[in-house]
């Protein structure tokens, strides 16, 4: 989906690709500015970049064969393994995308990359119902990125997403 750039729009969170933004009410990637997206993707050599393209222009189908491919050439890749957990949020497989995610989470407890699947986390937990999953998710996240330091767009990136989970946390109950 894209989104014309707008006003209210430049202060969404950074999604960690150029014309990519974090819509604040659905916590999910958006395009902001496709001419920006496109020459990043025309530089890039990295296949995930193309996957989170796909995934953002609502094609779970190609990206999930271009992740085949990238995978079966890294299988380890840190990345390629988050966008394999996203494809199936992307394509409604919540129990399965938790599923990766916790594990890969395990597997990076205590390094650097905790923080972003606690994020990606928090994230599919939100999407399928269940902010205050996603809301303890992001306080991991937020806590993490805090306690090292992180770059700013990251820490603000996950205090407006446990924001957004304690809100609709307040206006469930």
């Amino acid at each position: 989906m894209t989104i014309a750039v707008g006003e209210g729009v430049s202060d969404w969170p950074t999604a960690g690709f150029p014309g990519v933004r974090m819509n604040p009410d659905t916590l999910l990637p958006v395009i902001v500015n496709e001419d920006a997206m496109e020459s990043a993707l025309a530089d890039s050599k990295d296949p995930s970049d193309r996957i989170m393209a796909l995934l953002l222009e609502n094609q779970p189908k190609e990206a999930a064969e271009l992740l085949a491919e990238a995978r079966y050439k890294d299988p380890e890749s840190f990345r390629l393994r988050i966008f394999e957990a996203e494809v199936h949020r992307a394509t409604n497989r919540m129990d399965r995308a938790v599923q990766l995610f916790r594990q890969l989470l395990h597997e990076v407890q205590g390094s650097s990359k905790e923080a972003i699947v606690h994020q990606y986390l928090g994230r599919t937990y939100f999407v399928s119902g269940n902010a205050l999953a996603a809301s303890e998710e992001f306080s991991k996240a937020l806590d993490l990125r805090v306690a090292m330091a992180a770059d700013a767009a990251l820490i603000y990136s996950s205090a407006v997403a446990l924001q957004r989970a304690r809100n609709v946390l307040e206006l469930a109950s």
